[in-house]
């Protein structure tokens, strides 16, 4: 029987990967051209923060190990409030709100694949983290949370014709604006995302 291939796991820095980093059994890393984990059945790229990284890594992923799907897993910030700390959303668009269609105005939206039985968010991708309490508030009409590379990931995912999923955890709040507690809340949470993938999300994808 033939091996079945890879699951490409993106994650944008390594304070979010840590745990994946340290509790996988890794056969080989690599640092070149990205930080790089392989295993039997899940390669890890730590892509770096931002749209051109995490298009880069997905379309480096996609052509070298040719994965059966794609998963982003991160951290994004609510844009509104009664999101939970460490909450975990799949999302079914993902919209770029700093990249309008000139005709229309309207945010480009990209949408992943999407699995039955999770809760399920819209985020919105921007090249500058979304802090201020006002432009989450002007934001939250369209997305719910708000991340720096989600869109990118779909759209080159798209391009190889490969399966793309993507979870974001929340990081931080209307009420938070300070980036030291967004950090200290990713190493707070980042655990907790891993037992979730290992117990919900890989099972579902396999």
């Amino acid at each position: 029987m033939p091996k079945p291939p890879p699951i490409g796991l993106i994650m944008a820095t390594y304070i979010e990967a840590k745990p994946f980093v340290e509790k996988i059994d890794w056969l080989r890393a690599a640092q070149i051209p990205f930080p790089v984990y392989h295993g039997k059945d899940l390669i890890l790229v730590i892509s770096g923060m931002g749209k051109t990284n995490a298009a880069a890594a997905c379309a480096w992923l996609c052509t070298t190990a040719r994965p059966g799907c794609i998963i982003n897993l991160g951290a994004a910030g609510a844009n509104i409030d009664g999101l939970a700390l460490g909450s975990i959303h799949h999302i079914r668009e993902a919209l770029e709100t700093d990249r309008r269609h000139f005709k229309t105005a309207a945010p480009f939206c990209h949408r992943p694949d999407v699995m039955e039985g999770f809760p399920t968010a819209r985020v919105a991708t921007r090249e500058e983290p979304v802090i201020d309490p006002e432009e989450r508030r002007r934001i939250s009409s369209v997305a719910e949370l708000s991340d720096m590379e989600g869109a990118a990931v779909i759209q080159s995912a798209r391009r190889f014709q490969t399966r793309c999923f993507m979870f974001k955890f929340v990081s931080d709040t209307p009420g938070h604006t300070a980036g030291s507690q967004i950090a200290a809340h990713i190493r707070a949470w980042r655990d907790s995302v891993f037992d979730f993938y290992m117990s919900a999300i890989s099972p579902a994808i396999r």
